[in-house]
């Protein structure tokens, strides 16, 4: 596997847990409260969760929903229902009702850990249908509450895909491809006790799952943990935790580059790098925010259906190209041609991967985990190629190319355009239907505040780099782009905003 090192984790979460308890360290802070977790508190209530859930006629193997932002109690039901043998069933919060609703039924959950803030939306999904436990309900009546077995291959986490083309996929990962999630991460990243990372982002989406919790888990370091991003207060709470990493999307750090403040000297020496994930950033975003504060932005690139990662650009003094998410992390990964070729390097083909942390398929779908994979390979829908020091270069996603005229258009060609204007926080190109063209290219550009560019300025940038027939028709200004719950621009969402912002 390429950069892999040591051998992936054995064993299972519950096997993990109990040796960090073993270590007495502590595990997480939340700037935001206060508080302070250990890894023992941390499996004795966990444990304590567990066993109230098997006490209740939680049966191994089923879904426990786990309907809560990021706090002390939710990371306690998350490790209760992994150690517990059940499968965690993270529950986007942002996902809306119906498709809240949707994953509550298609995963049968009959138990949730449901956090009060969160409490009419679920109560509005659920429909009363399901039984609302927490840790610590049932401390000291299930003591003596044998708990399932639990094996690497055991069902670990049922987390649902986005959804924008269709009914979300419920992916099912094992204990094994879990912990691997939080190894790729570690071997990519140096992670070691002494690490502290920041996470900003929902643990209910893979990337604050696997590559913050989980990371911590497999290193041995520990997290701070907050509720939800927020620009105004990150140096502040990234300087009071000691943290020294962070993983973010690059919507997040657009936001850091064009806010106000930054960290301190203390807090500049003390991060080693922050980490960018969930969709492509601009190469102008990463060299300006190193540029401003001082610090490497180690592009990355994983799916739900990997547990995060599977491509990482090496730290520092190790070689970074801007523009790639890097090279494979504890996993083998092709550029693939329609016949399942590997295609030769600096072709453009789709990303396949092969490892220990791609998951077991989608739940109750057959159909669509045959689709998914290829001989033993998951197919990601990635448009890219490989250069011949094994860098990956994104081009697109099949789903998302635009065809104008008979002609691919890589829409983060576009982005990568509007992006080179300073004032320009977020951004997206996307296709329209065309009579002329069969479809045609238009974007979408949130702007820093106060600012006053034009669309035929951004117009100008376009024809200049990518002329005439990539350029963008139009270029419309919205005050926010829709984005999924890491924060990731769901462009497939973004001609429905445009009209909603037009009416």
């Amino acid at each position: 596997m390429s950069k892999a090192g040591a051998a992936p984790p054995r064993g299972t979460v519950r096997d993990w847990l109990a040796r960090r308890a073993g270590e007495g360290s502590t595990a997480m802070v939340f700037p935001e409260t206060g508080e302070e977790l250990g890894w023992a508190e941390l499996e004795a209530e966990a444990l304590g969760f567990a066993r109230d859930l098997t006490a209740r006629g939680a049966q191994s193997g089923e879904s426990i929903a786990l309907v809560t932002p990021n706090c002390r109690e939710g990371i306690v039901a998350l490790y209760g229902a992994l150690v517990g043998g059940f499968r965690a069933t993270m529950i986007n919060l942002a996902a809306g009702r119906d498709a809240i609703a949707y994953a509550l039924d298609h995963s049968g959950a009959r138990f949730a850990y449901v956090h009060g803030s969160a409490g009419p939306l679920f109560a509005e999904a659920a429909g009363g249908r399901i039984a609302q436990v927490a840790p610590g309900q049932g401390r000291g009546a299930a003591e003596d509450v044998a708990l399932h077995e639990v094996t690497s291959q055991s069902h670990a986490l049922l987390m649902y895909t986005s959804g924008t083309t269709g009914r979300p996929k419920g992916v099912l990962h094992s204990h094994q491809s879990l912990l691997a999630g939080g190894w790729t991460t570690t071997l990519a990243h140096g992670l070691g006790p002494g690490d502290r990372g920041f996470c900003v982002l929902p643990v209910y989406h893979i990337n604050g799952l696997c590559v913050t919790v989980m990371g911590a888990l497999v290193s041995g370091g520990s997290l701070a943990v907050v509720g939800r991003f927020s620009a105004s207060a990150f140096w502040e709470q990234a300087a009071e935790a000691g943290v020294t990493w962070f993983s973010a999307v690059p919507t997040i750090i657009s936001h850091l580059l064009h806010g106000k403040g930054g960290p301190d000297a203390a807090t500049r020496t003390r991060l080693r790098f922050g980490r960018s994930a969930s969709s492509a950033l601009a190469v102008e975003t990463q060299t300006a925010f190193e540029a401003r504060f001082g610090m490497p932005i180690i592009e990355t690139m994983g799916l739900t259906e990997t547990a995060a990662q599977i491509l990482s650009n090496p730290l520092p003094p190790g070689v970074r190209k801007v523009g790639s998410p890097g090279v494979g992390y504890g996993c083998d990964v092709q550029i693939q041609g329609p016949d399942g070729q590997e295609v030769p390097r600096g072709e453009e083909g789709e990303i396949a991967v092969r490892g220990p942390n791609v998951m077991q398929g989608y739940l109750n779908n057959p159909e669509a985990t045959a689709a998914a994979f290829r001989e033993g390979w998951l197919l990601t829908g990635d448009l890219a190629r490989m250069d011949a020091d094994g860098y990956v270069f994104v081009t697109g996603r099949l789903k998302e190319l635009i065809i104008k005229g008979g002609e691919n258009i890589a829409p983060r060609e576009v982005d990568e355009a509007l992006y080179a204007h300073p004032d320009v926080v977020e951004a997206a190109a996307f296709a329209r239907p065309c009579a002329r063209y069969g479809e045609t290219v238009e974007a979408a550009v949130r702007v820093s505040e106060g600012s006053d560019l034009t669309a035929e300025a951004l117009l100008d940038i376009c024809r200049a780099r990518l002329g005439r027939f990539k350029c963008p028709d139009r270029v419309h200004f919205l005050p926010e782009l829709p984005k999924g719950p890491s924060g990731k621009i769901q462009r497939l969402k973004i001609a429905e905003a445009v009209r909603i912002a037009a009416e």
